[in-house]
Protein backbone atom coordinates (compact mmCIF):
# COMPACT_ATOMS: atom_id res chain seq x y z
CA UNK A 1 0.00 0.00 0.00
CA UNK A 2 1.38 3.63 -0.86
CA UNK A 3 1.41 5.14 2.73
CA UNK A 4 2.91 8.30 2.27
CA UNK A 5 5.84 10.38 2.74
CA UNK A 6 5.84 9.85 6.04
CA UNK A 7 6.83 6.34 6.09
CA UNK A 8 10.28 6.79 3.91
CA UNK A 9 13.36 6.49 5.09
CA UNK A 10 15.91 9.54 5.87
CA UNK A 11 18.10 7.81 3.03
CA UNK A 12 15.53 8.52 0.50
CA UNK A 13 13.56 11.50 1.70
CA UNK A 14 17.08 13.24 1.57
CA UNK A 15 17.74 12.02 -2.15
CA UNK A 16 14.15 12.99 -3.26
CA UNK A 17 14.34 16.16 -2.31
CA UNK A 18 17.92 16.75 -3.62
CA UNK A 19 16.55 15.56 -7.12
CA UNK A 20 13.54 17.86 -6.74
CA UNK A 21 11.35 14.84 -6.80
CA UNK A 22 9.48 15.44 -3.85
CA UNK A 23 9.33 19.02 -1.66
CA UNK A 24 9.86 19.90 1.97
CA UNK A 25 6.81 21.38 2.72
CA UNK A 26 5.45 18.02 0.92
CA UNK A 27 7.23 15.62 3.58
CA UNK A 28 7.04 17.81 6.68
CA UNK A 29 3.09 17.98 5.69
CA UNK A 30 2.83 13.76 5.44
CA UNK A 31 4.82 13.81 8.74
CA UNK A 32 2.33 16.43 10.75
CA UNK A 33 -0.75 14.73 9.18
CA UNK A 34 0.61 11.28 10.57
CA UNK A 35 1.53 13.08 14.17
CA UNK A 36 -2.53 14.43 14.24
CA UNK A 37 -3.85 11.18 13.40
CA UNK A 38 -1.51 9.14 15.77
CA UNK A 39 0.19 10.94 18.65
CA UNK A 40 -3.47 11.56 20.25
CA UNK A 41 -2.98 7.72 21.35
CA UNK A 42 0.65 7.17 21.75
CA UNK A 43 1.72 10.63 23.32
CA UNK A 44 5.04 10.32 21.95
CA UNK A 45 5.52 13.83 20.84
CA UNK A 46 4.60 16.24 23.53
CA UNK A 47 5.57 19.50 22.15
CA UNK A 48 4.81 19.94 17.97
CA UNK A 49 6.59 22.80 16.24
CA UNK A 50 4.58 22.59 13.26
CA UNK A 51 4.65 26.12 12.70
CA UNK A 52 8.46 26.40 12.79
CA UNK A 53 9.23 22.91 10.94
CA UNK A 54 6.85 24.14 7.92
CA UNK A 55 8.10 28.10 8.07
CA UNK A 56 11.98 25.80 7.71
CA UNK A 57 10.84 23.42 4.99
CA UNK A 58 10.23 26.57 2.81
CA UNK A 59 13.17 28.26 3.46
CA UNK A 60 14.81 24.41 2.65
CA UNK A 61 12.78 24.62 -0.98
CA UNK A 62 14.09 27.79 -2.06
CA UNK A 63 17.49 26.63 -1.24
CA UNK A 64 16.62 23.83 -3.28
CA UNK A 65 15.54 26.14 -6.39
CA UNK A 66 18.30 28.38 -6.50
CA UNK A 67 21.09 25.03 -6.53
CA UNK A 68 22.46 25.72 -2.66
CA UNK A 69 24.92 23.15 -1.74
CA UNK A 70 22.35 20.66 0.58
CA UNK A 71 23.25 19.06 3.60
CA UNK A 72 23.16 15.15 4.19
CA UNK A 73 19.60 15.57 5.92
CA UNK A 74 18.04 18.65 3.56
CA UNK A 75 14.64 19.02 4.68
CA UNK A 76 14.26 15.42 6.84
CA UNK A 77 12.03 15.68 9.86
CA UNK A 78 13.63 14.99 13.19
CA UNK A 79 12.59 14.74 16.62
CA UNK A 80 14.46 16.28 19.71
CA UNK A 81 14.34 14.78 23.17
CA UNK A 82 13.34 17.09 25.82
CA UNK A 83 16.27 16.82 28.16
CA UNK A 84 18.67 18.37 25.41
CA UNK A 85 19.00 22.15 24.32
CA UNK A 86 16.90 23.20 21.49
CA UNK A 87 17.08 27.17 21.99
CA UNK A 88 13.92 29.04 22.80
CA UNK A 89 12.41 25.89 23.87
CA UNK A 90 12.15 24.67 27.17
CA UNK A 91 14.19 21.79 28.56
CA UNK A 92 11.95 19.94 31.22
CA UNK A 93 13.48 16.32 31.55
CA UNK A 94 10.59 15.49 32.49
CA UNK A 95 9.76 17.58 35.44
CA UNK A 96 6.82 20.20 36.22
CA UNK A 97 9.32 22.48 37.98
CA UNK A 98 11.03 22.70 34.56
CA UNK A 99 8.43 23.25 32.61
CA UNK A 100 9.28 27.07 32.25
CA UNK A 101 13.69 25.95 31.71
CA UNK A 102 14.38 27.76 28.54
CA UNK A 103 17.38 26.94 26.30
CA UNK A 104 19.99 29.78 25.68
CA UNK A 105 21.55 27.91 23.02
CA UNK A 106 21.50 24.57 20.91
CA UNK A 107 23.26 21.78 21.93
CA UNK A 108 25.92 20.34 20.12
CA UNK A 109 23.41 16.83 18.73
CA UNK A 110 20.81 19.82 17.77
CA UNK A 111 23.41 22.15 16.10
CA UNK A 112 24.68 19.25 13.74
CA UNK A 113 21.38 18.55 12.99
CA UNK A 114 20.47 21.58 12.10
CA UNK A 115 23.46 22.36 10.24
CA UNK A 116 23.16 19.16 7.77
CA UNK A 117 19.61 20.55 6.81
CA UNK A 118 17.36 18.63 9.20
CA UNK A 119 14.29 20.24 10.05
CA UNK A 120 12.63 19.82 13.83
CA UNK A 121 9.06 18.55 13.82
CA UNK A 122 8.81 18.03 17.57
CA UNK A 123 10.00 16.72 20.74
CA UNK A 124 9.63 13.83 22.13
CA UNK A 125 8.97 12.32 26.18
CA UNK A 126 11.14 11.10 28.75
CA UNK A 127 10.65 10.05 32.02
CA UNK A 128 11.30 12.27 34.90
CA UNK A 129 15.43 13.35 34.78
CA UNK A 130 15.28 10.58 32.29
CA UNK A 131 16.13 7.98 34.93
CA UNK A 132 13.54 5.12 34.46
CA UNK A 133 13.21 2.57 32.03
CA UNK A 134 9.94 3.73 31.16
CA UNK A 135 8.56 6.90 30.10
CA UNK A 136 6.27 8.43 32.01
CA UNK A 137 6.16 11.83 33.92
CA UNK A 138 3.77 14.23 35.61
CA UNK A 139 4.32 17.22 33.13
CA UNK A 140 3.70 15.31 29.50
CA UNK A 141 1.66 12.33 30.90
CA UNK A 142 2.82 8.15 29.77
CA UNK A 143 3.97 7.79 26.40
CA UNK A 144 2.70 3.99 25.13
CA UNK A 145 4.53 1.50 23.26
CA UNK A 146 2.87 1.45 19.93
CA UNK A 147 2.26 -2.51 19.77
CA UNK A 148 0.76 -2.70 23.02
CA UNK A 149 -0.54 -0.34 25.82
CA UNK A 150 0.52 -2.73 28.63
CA UNK A 151 4.10 -2.45 27.57
CA UNK A 152 6.44 -0.31 28.42
CA UNK A 153 8.13 1.59 24.87
CA UNK A 154 11.18 1.89 27.08
CA UNK A 155 12.66 4.27 28.55
CA UNK A 156 14.43 6.91 28.82
CA UNK A 157 14.26 7.72 24.79
CA UNK A 158 10.63 6.57 25.21
CA UNK A 159 8.93 9.13 23.77
CA UNK A 160 11.51 8.96 20.33
CA UNK A 161 11.23 4.91 19.76
CA UNK A 162 7.51 5.17 19.92
CA UNK A 163 7.77 8.25 17.46
CA UNK A 164 9.98 6.15 15.29
CA UNK A 165 7.99 3.20 15.13
CA UNK A 166 4.92 4.75 14.53
CA UNK A 167 6.37 7.07 11.01
CA UNK A 168 6.81 10.46 12.93
CA UNK A 169 9.52 11.04 10.48
CA UNK A 170 12.78 9.01 10.09
CA UNK A 171 15.13 10.51 12.34
CA UNK A 172 14.87 10.64 16.95
CA UNK A 173 17.10 11.48 18.94
CA UNK A 174 17.95 10.19 22.35
CA UNK A 175 20.42 9.72 24.67
CA UNK A 176 21.98 6.54 27.16
CA UNK A 177 23.66 6.45 30.31
CA UNK A 178 22.33 2.94 31.31
CA UNK A 179 20.37 1.92 28.14
CA UNK A 180 18.12 4.64 27.21
CA UNK A 181 18.71 4.61 23.26
CA UNK A 182 18.53 0.81 23.58
CA UNK A 183 15.68 -0.29 25.81
CA UNK A 184 13.17 2.30 23.62
CA UNK A 185 14.52 0.20 20.50
CA UNK A 186 14.56 -3.05 21.60
CA UNK A 187 10.62 -2.15 22.85
CA UNK A 188 9.95 -0.32 20.10
CA UNK A 189 11.05 -2.82 17.69
CA UNK A 190 13.58 -0.42 15.95
CA UNK A 191 17.36 0.08 15.81
CA UNK A 192 19.60 2.33 17.48
CA UNK A 193 23.62 2.51 18.12
CA UNK A 194 25.15 3.82 21.47
CA UNK A 195 28.30 5.23 20.14
CA UNK A 196 31.42 5.04 21.51
CA UNK A 197 32.01 7.88 24.66
CA UNK A 198 34.12 11.07 22.78
CA UNK A 199 31.91 10.39 19.16
CA UNK A 200 29.20 12.59 19.59
CA UNK A 201 29.68 16.09 21.69
CA UNK A 202 27.60 16.65 24.77
CA UNK A 203 26.56 19.78 26.28
CA UNK A 204 23.67 21.49 27.53
CA UNK A 205 23.82 25.67 27.68
CA UNK A 206 20.88 25.24 30.17
CA UNK A 207 22.63 23.21 32.86
CA UNK A 208 23.75 25.43 35.67
CA UNK A 209 26.23 22.65 36.63
CA UNK A 210 28.21 20.18 35.31
CA UNK A 211 27.51 16.54 35.87
CA UNK A 212 29.38 13.94 37.68
CA UNK A 213 32.82 12.86 35.76
CA UNK A 214 31.75 8.95 35.58
CA UNK A 215 28.05 10.46 33.76
CA UNK A 216 30.50 12.44 31.49
CA UNK A 217 32.18 9.43 30.69
CA UNK A 218 29.43 7.00 30.25
CA UNK A 219 26.54 9.62 28.75
CA UNK A 220 26.40 9.59 25.12
CA UNK A 221 23.75 11.12 22.48
CA UNK A 222 22.57 9.10 19.82
CA UNK A 223 19.75 8.48 17.40
CA UNK A 224 16.99 5.84 16.87
CA UNK A 225 15.90 5.07 13.50
CA UNK A 226 13.74 2.20 11.44
CA UNK A 227 16.32 1.54 9.17
CA UNK A 228 19.64 0.77 10.09
CA UNK A 229 20.74 3.22 7.43
CA UNK A 230 19.34 6.08 8.51
CA UNK A 231 20.84 5.00 12.04
CA UNK A 232 24.34 5.32 10.11
CA UNK A 233 23.76 8.41 8.07
CA UNK A 234 22.49 10.36 11.51
CA UNK A 235 25.23 9.23 13.38
CA UNK A 236 27.59 10.59 11.26
CA UNK A 237 25.64 13.95 11.55
CA UNK A 238 26.26 13.64 15.22
CA UNK A 239 29.50 13.14 15.41
CA UNK A 240 30.64 16.82 14.22
CA UNK A 241 32.89 18.27 16.47
CA UNK A 242 32.44 20.80 19.10
CA UNK A 243 34.46 23.43 21.28
CA UNK A 244 31.91 22.95 24.14
CA UNK A 245 32.53 19.26 24.57
CA UNK A 246 36.48 18.57 25.59
CA UNK A 247 36.11 15.27 25.94
CA UNK A 248 35.13 14.69 21.75
CA UNK A 249 37.16 13.07 19.61
CA UNK A 250 38.04 13.75 16.11
CA UNK A 251 37.99 10.10 14.98
CA UNK A 252 37.15 9.02 11.64
CA UNK A 253 33.95 7.04 11.67
CA UNK A 254 35.39 4.44 9.14
CA UNK A 255 37.66 3.14 10.72
CA UNK A 256 40.48 0.59 9.01
CA UNK A 257 39.47 -2.37 7.00
CA UNK A 258 40.11 -5.66 8.46
CA UNK A 259 40.31 -9.28 6.31
CA UNK A 260 37.73 -10.86 5.92
CA UNK A 261 35.94 -12.93 7.74
CA UNK A 262 35.69 -10.57 10.70
CA UNK A 263 35.48 -12.79 13.70
CA UNK A 264 31.98 -12.07 15.95
CA UNK A 265 32.04 -13.69 19.45
CA UNK A 266 28.53 -14.52 20.37
CA UNK A 267 27.33 -15.25 23.80
CA UNK A 268 24.22 -15.98 25.71
CA UNK A 269 25.33 -16.30 29.45
CA UNK A 270 23.12 -15.16 31.85
CA UNK A 271 24.74 -15.38 35.22
CA UNK A 272 22.07 -16.57 36.73
CA UNK A 273 19.23 -14.70 35.07
CA UNK A 274 16.47 -17.06 33.73
CA UNK A 275 16.79 -15.65 29.88
CA UNK A 276 13.99 -15.91 27.97
CA UNK A 277 14.16 -18.78 25.45
CA UNK A 278 12.99 -16.58 22.63
CA UNK A 279 16.09 -14.19 23.75
CA UNK A 280 18.00 -17.24 23.37
CA UNK A 281 16.55 -18.32 19.84
CA UNK A 282 16.93 -14.53 18.80
CA UNK A 283 20.68 -14.71 19.16
CA UNK A 284 20.86 -17.92 17.67
CA UNK A 285 18.91 -16.64 14.70
CA UNK A 286 21.30 -13.50 14.33
CA UNK A 287 24.26 -15.64 14.65
CA UNK A 288 23.26 -17.95 11.96
CA UNK A 289 22.78 -14.45 9.68
CA UNK A 290 25.77 -13.25 10.36
CA UNK A 291 27.51 -16.69 9.77
CA UNK A 292 25.84 -16.90 6.30
CA UNK A 293 26.87 -13.05 5.44
CA UNK A 294 30.24 -14.32 5.79
CA UNK A 295 31.04 -13.52 9.33
CA UNK A 296 33.42 -16.13 11.45
CA UNK A 297 31.10 -16.68 14.46
CA UNK A 298 32.16 -18.76 17.16
CA UNK A 299 30.53 -19.14 20.73
CA UNK A 300 33.01 -17.92 23.49
CA UNK A 301 33.51 -16.95 27.17
CA UNK A 302 33.61 -13.05 27.04
CA UNK A 303 34.89 -10.95 29.77
CA UNK A 304 33.26 -10.56 32.70
CA UNK A 305 29.96 -8.72 32.23
CA UNK A 306 28.74 -8.63 35.89
CA UNK A 307 31.81 -7.02 36.87
CA UNK A 308 31.17 -3.37 35.07
CA UNK A 309 27.64 -4.12 35.37
CA UNK A 310 28.34 -4.02 39.51
CA UNK A 311 30.12 -1.32 39.32
CA UNK A 312 27.35 0.35 37.37
CA UNK A 313 24.90 0.37 40.41
CA UNK A 314 27.93 0.50 43.12
CA UNK A 315 30.10 3.98 41.54
CA UNK A 316 28.06 5.68 38.99
CA UNK A 317 24.79 5.08 41.35
CA UNK A 318 26.79 6.74 44.04
CA UNK A 319 27.59 9.48 41.77
CA UNK A 320 24.36 9.89 40.48
CA UNK A 321 22.89 9.96 44.34
CA UNK A 322 24.98 12.54 44.66
CA UNK A 323 23.86 14.75 42.00
CA UNK A 324 20.90 14.46 40.95
CA UNK A 325 19.54 13.09 44.35
CA UNK A 326 18.65 16.28 45.69
CA UNK A 327 16.76 17.16 42.25
CA UNK A 328 14.49 14.23 42.32
CA UNK A 329 13.68 15.06 45.96
CA UNK A 330 12.96 18.52 45.59
CA UNK A 331 11.39 18.37 42.31
CA UNK A 332 10.39 14.99 41.49
CA UNK A 333 6.84 12.73 42.04
CA UNK A 334 7.16 10.01 44.83
CA UNK A 335 7.68 7.20 42.14
CA UNK A 336 11.13 8.82 40.71
CA UNK A 337 12.31 9.21 44.73
CA UNK A 338 11.31 5.41 44.98
CA UNK A 339 13.42 4.19 42.36
CA UNK A 340 16.27 6.01 42.94
CA UNK A 341 16.11 4.26 46.52
CA UNK A 342 15.64 1.25 44.85
CA UNK A 343 18.40 2.33 42.66
CA UNK A 344 21.17 2.25 45.32
CA UNK A 345 19.50 -1.08 47.16
CA UNK A 346 20.44 -2.99 44.08
CA UNK A 347 24.09 -2.62 44.68
CA UNK A 348 26.64 -1.40 47.42
CA UNK A 349 26.77 2.49 47.24
CA UNK A 350 30.43 3.23 47.58
CA UNK A 351 31.91 6.11 49.85
CA UNK A 352 34.42 9.05 48.70
CA UNK A 353 37.59 6.54 48.58
CA UNK A 354 35.39 3.80 46.99
CA UNK A 355 34.59 6.03 44.33
CA UNK A 356 38.36 7.00 43.57
CA UNK A 357 38.93 2.96 43.62
CA UNK A 358 35.84 2.36 41.39
CA UNK A 359 37.34 4.98 38.72
CA UNK A 360 40.61 3.08 38.84
CA UNK A 361 39.42 -0.37 38.70
CA UNK A 362 37.00 0.81 35.52
CA UNK A 363 40.35 1.28 33.65
CA UNK A 364 41.27 -2.34 34.18
CA UNK A 365 37.72 -3.39 33.41
CA UNK A 366 37.93 -1.41 29.98
CA UNK A 367 41.47 -3.02 28.89
CA UNK A 368 40.54 -6.41 29.73
CA UNK A 369 37.57 -6.00 27.03
CA UNK A 370 39.64 -3.80 24.88
CA UNK A 371 42.27 -6.80 24.71
CA UNK A 372 38.93 -9.14 23.77
CA UNK A 373 37.83 -7.03 20.84
CA UNK A 374 40.98 -6.99 19.45
CA UNK A 375 40.85 -10.67 18.95
CA UNK A 376 36.91 -10.55 18.27
CA UNK A 377 36.01 -7.39 16.64
CA UNK A 378 32.42 -7.90 17.07
CA UNK A 379 30.41 -9.10 20.31
CA UNK A 380 26.82 -10.68 19.50
CA UNK A 381 24.99 -10.97 22.97
CA UNK A 382 21.50 -10.48 24.40
CA UNK A 383 20.63 -7.13 25.15
CA UNK A 384 17.22 -7.61 27.76
CA UNK A 385 17.33 -11.21 28.88
CA UNK A 386 13.33 -10.91 29.16
CA UNK A 387 10.56 -9.81 27.07
CA UNK A 388 9.61 -6.38 26.93
CA UNK A 389 8.00 -5.77 30.54
CA UNK A 390 4.80 -3.57 31.44
CA UNK A 391 4.70 0.07 31.48
CA UNK A 392 5.03 0.12 35.22
CA UNK A 393 7.02 -2.21 36.18
CA UNK A 394 9.72 -0.13 37.73
CA UNK A 395 6.49 1.20 39.68
CA UNK A 396 5.61 -1.80 41.23
CA UNK A 397 8.67 -2.05 44.01
CA UNK A 398 12.41 -3.00 44.80
CA UNK A 399 12.09 -6.71 43.61
CA UNK A 400 10.65 -5.56 40.03
CA UNK A 401 13.26 -2.48 39.82
CA UNK A 402 15.88 -5.30 40.76
CA UNK A 403 14.63 -7.32 37.80
CA UNK A 404 14.63 -5.11 35.33
CA UNK A 405 18.55 -4.35 35.56
CA UNK A 406 19.44 -7.72 36.42
CA UNK A 407 17.65 -9.04 32.66
CA UNK A 408 19.65 -5.87 31.68
CA UNK A 409 23.27 -6.72 32.29
CA UNK A 410 24.62 -6.73 29.34
CA UNK A 411 23.22 -2.97 28.81
CA UNK A 412 24.27 -1.17 32.12
CA UNK A 413 27.89 -3.26 31.56
CA UNK A 414 28.98 -1.94 27.93
CA UNK A 415 27.98 1.53 29.29
CA UNK A 416 30.60 1.20 32.04
CA UNK A 417 33.04 0.44 29.90
CA UNK A 418 32.03 3.36 27.13
CA UNK A 419 31.92 1.01 24.34
CA UNK A 420 29.39 1.17 21.39
CA UNK A 421 26.76 -1.42 20.96
CA UNK A 422 23.55 -1.24 18.72
CA UNK A 423 20.25 -2.82 19.33
CA UNK A 424 18.53 -4.06 16.07
CA UNK A 425 15.01 -6.32 16.01
CA UNK A 426 15.44 -9.75 15.83
CA UNK A 427 11.81 -10.45 15.95
CA UNK A 428 9.23 -10.90 19.00
CA UNK A 429 9.22 -12.60 22.50
CA UNK A 430 5.71 -12.76 24.43
CA UNK A 431 4.20 -11.44 21.15
CA UNK A 432 5.93 -8.36 22.08
CA UNK A 433 9.29 -7.09 20.03
CA UNK A 434 12.59 -8.03 21.08
CA UNK A 435 15.87 -7.42 19.74
CA UNK A 436 19.92 -8.66 19.81
CA UNK A 437 22.87 -5.92 21.12
CA UNK A 438 25.94 -5.68 18.58
CA UNK A 439 29.03 -4.64 20.76
CA UNK A 440 31.98 -3.53 19.26
CA UNK A 441 35.46 -2.09 19.44
CA UNK A 442 35.53 1.74 20.61
CA UNK A 443 34.95 3.91 17.31
CA UNK A 444 33.99 0.99 14.98
CA UNK A 445 30.23 2.02 15.01
CA UNK A 446 30.70 1.10 11.02
CA UNK A 447 31.06 -2.74 11.75
CA UNK A 448 28.18 -2.62 14.37
CA UNK A 449 26.39 -1.11 12.10
CA UNK A 450 27.08 -3.53 9.13
CA UNK A 451 26.55 -6.19 11.01
CA UNK A 452 22.70 -4.97 12.26
CA UNK A 453 22.36 -4.56 8.26
CA UNK A 454 23.47 -8.22 7.63
CA UNK A 455 20.62 -9.04 10.84
CA UNK A 456 18.04 -6.30 9.37
CA UNK A 457 18.36 -7.93 5.89
CA UNK A 458 17.10 -11.06 7.23
CA UNK A 459 14.55 -9.75 9.57
CA UNK A 460 12.74 -6.95 7.82
CA UNK A 461 11.54 -3.72 9.47
CA UNK A 462 9.76 -4.53 11.66
CA UNK A 463 7.70 -1.50 11.87
CA UNK A 464 6.00 -2.47 8.80
CA UNK A 465 4.34 -5.38 10.13
CA UNK A 466 2.83 -2.69 12.65
CA UNK A 467 1.78 -0.71 9.70
CA UNK A 468 -0.04 -3.94 8.28
CA UNK A 469 -1.33 -4.72 11.58
CA UNK A 470 -2.91 -0.42 11.51
CA UNK A 471 -4.24 -1.10 7.75
CA UNK A 472 -6.02 -4.23 8.66
CA UNK A 473 -9.67 -3.91 8.27
CA UNK A 474 -11.35 -4.35 11.61
CA UNK A 475 -14.54 -6.41 11.31
CA UNK A 476 -17.90 -4.80 11.78
CA UNK A 477 -20.07 -5.49 14.76
CA UNK A 478 -22.54 -7.20 12.10
CA UNK A 479 -19.46 -9.03 10.83
CA UNK A 480 -19.43 -7.35 7.29
CA UNK A 481 -15.68 -5.80 6.17
CA UNK A 482 -15.18 -2.05 6.85
CA UNK A 483 -15.02 0.60 4.06
CA UNK A 484 -11.01 1.01 2.59
CA UNK A 485 -9.73 4.04 4.24
CA UNK A 486 -6.88 6.20 3.01
CA UNK A 487 -3.52 4.86 5.29
CA UNK A 488 -2.84 8.66 6.93
CA UNK A 489 -6.68 8.69 8.49
CA UNK A 490 -6.63 7.05 12.11
CA UNK A 491 -8.04 3.33 12.74
CA UNK A 492 -8.62 4.40 16.89
CA UNK A 493 -9.78 7.62 18.37
CA UNK A 494 -7.45 10.41 18.90
CA UNK A 495 -7.72 12.43 21.93
CA UNK A 496 -5.22 15.37 21.52
CA UNK A 497 -4.70 16.69 25.33
CA UNK A 498 -3.64 20.38 26.05
CA UNK A 499 -2.14 18.71 29.24
CA UNK A 500 0.71 16.97 27.77
CA UNK A 501 0.67 17.79 23.90
CA UNK A 502 1.51 21.64 23.21
CA UNK A 503 1.82 23.01 19.29
CA UNK A 504 4.27 26.00 18.80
Amino acid sequence: MNRGLWCRSAVELAAMIRTREVSCVEVAESVFRRIAAHNGRVNAIVVECADEALRAAERKDREVARGATLGPLHGVPVTIKENVDVAGQATTNGLPAFANLIAPDHSPVVRNLLDAGAIIVGRTNTPELSMRGTTVNPLRGRTLNPWDDDASPGGSSGGAAAACAMGFGPVHHGNDIGGSLRFPAFACGVATVKPTFGRVPAFNPSASAERGLLAQLISVQGVICREVRDVRLATRVLAGGDPRDPWWMPVPFDGPRIEPPLRVAVTNEPHGYPIHPQIVAGIERAADVLSDAGYAVERVTTPSIMKPAAAWFDVLVSEIAHFLGPVARDHGSETIQAIFEHFQRIGNPVDSAGYRQGIADRTALTREWNVFLDRYPLVLCPFLMRSMYPWDHDAQGFEQVRDLFLSAIYSIGINYLSLPGGVVPIGFADGRPAGVQIVGRRFREDLILDAMEAVEASVGILSHTLWEREDAPAPTTDGRSPATTSPCEPRWTCSWSSRTVRRR
